[in-house]
């Protein structure tokens, strides 16, 4: 097929069919009439000899066609768009840019400080958005509305870009005063109650089952694979709330190391390595094609990683 016959147009249209899977609203975006966007869409299943979006009683749905040029289409977009923007310098002195992070309650409370710290030297003015991952969307991140996405993901859009952070190990917190720290061996930590603390992913979650042990995480995964269970107390979402929680004489949170280390100053709590192995978890860093090569955004990015590695090799010493 000759590309000079293709109307190029009709690409941006498809992203945004896509992205909206609803013509109506697909045409409000662009700005024309819905018979317009009908007949894009018409030329684009021509195009590619699919149907792309089929109507079913959920709505609109793209078929496996248009899942597989989902991507393509997007990274096609965002490198015109980059070629066509003029070039700018990133001046950190003078920039007072807000950068929308969205960040697990993890990320959060390890890696937030640490940055900042660093911000305030170099750049003084640039101020930092934080936003929890019930309030974010993929496509908050996929329009560019959300500069990045740090957490830990099961899954993230293909289109997306994305960096490991860090790989971070789990440990065990508990408070000075819990018994079983005169006899801590697999029998004792099972015998003992348990907070569970997770929060993967992005969207509003649901309430946790005990007995789904593979939703459970990773943790409950790893006492699955040796066959053995432990005795959930509490269910957070807040490492933060987990070792507030281990304070308690009774109580052990599994969490991982970097979360842990901040809560062992305050003399009240221990940390101890869990008598059974547990694959590390990675902390991910995820952003939007459309910001990939703006200035800013990749200093950002840049910055985050540099502060990582910082709070990686100083929690190593500890």
């Amino acid at each position: 097929m000759n590309i000079s016959r293709i109307d190029l147009n009709l690409l941006v249209y498809l992203d945004i069919l896509l992205r909206e899977q609803n013509v109506t609203k697909a045409a409000d975006q662009l700005g024309i009439t819905q018979p317009a966007m009908s007949n894009s869409l018409r030329r684009l299943r021509q195009l590619f000899d699919d149907p792309l979006l089929i109507r079913t009683s959920q709505g609109m749905t793209p078929t496996e066609r248009a899942v597989e040029l989902q991507p393509l289409v997007r990274n096609i977009i965002a490198s015109v768009e980059q070629a066509v923007q003029p070039s700018a310098e990133f001046d950190l002195a003078e920039s007072d840019r807000v950068f929308r992070i969205m960040a697990s309650d993890y990320a959060e409370s390890t890696l937030i400080p640490g940055l900042l710290g660093e911000i305030r030297h170099i750049a003084p003015h640039i101020r930092l958005d934080i936003l929890t991952p019930s309030d974010v969307t993929f496509q908050d991140v996929e329009k560019g509305k959300v500069d990045m996405a740090i957490n830990r993901f099961d899954y993230l859009p293909q289109s997306f870009h994305q960096v490991n952070v860090w790989r971070d190990n789990f440990t065990c917190l508990m408070s000075n005063d819990n018994p079983i720290l005169q006899d801590f061996n697999l029998d004792s930590y099972l015998d003992a109650q348990h907070i569970w603390v997770s929060k993967t992913g992005m969207g509003i979650g649901v309430g946790m089952n005990p007995s789904d042990t593979q939703r459970l995480g990773w943790v409950d995964e790893a006492l699955g694979d040796i066959e053995r269970k432990r005795h959930i107390r509490v269910f957070t979402r807040h490492y933060q709330v987990a070792a507030l929680l281990a304070e308690q004489p009774d109580l052990i949170a599994t969490m991982p190391r970097q979360a842990a280390l901040l809560h062992v100053k305050n003399g009240k709590l221990t940390v101890k390595p869990p008598p059974f192995p547990i694959v590390p978890i990675e902390l991910k860093m995820a952003w939007s094609p459309l910001l990939h090569h703006n200035p800013g955004h990749t200093w950002m990015r840049r910055l985050i990683v540099e502060v990582a590695q910082k709070i990686i090799e100083k929690g190593k010493s500890s």
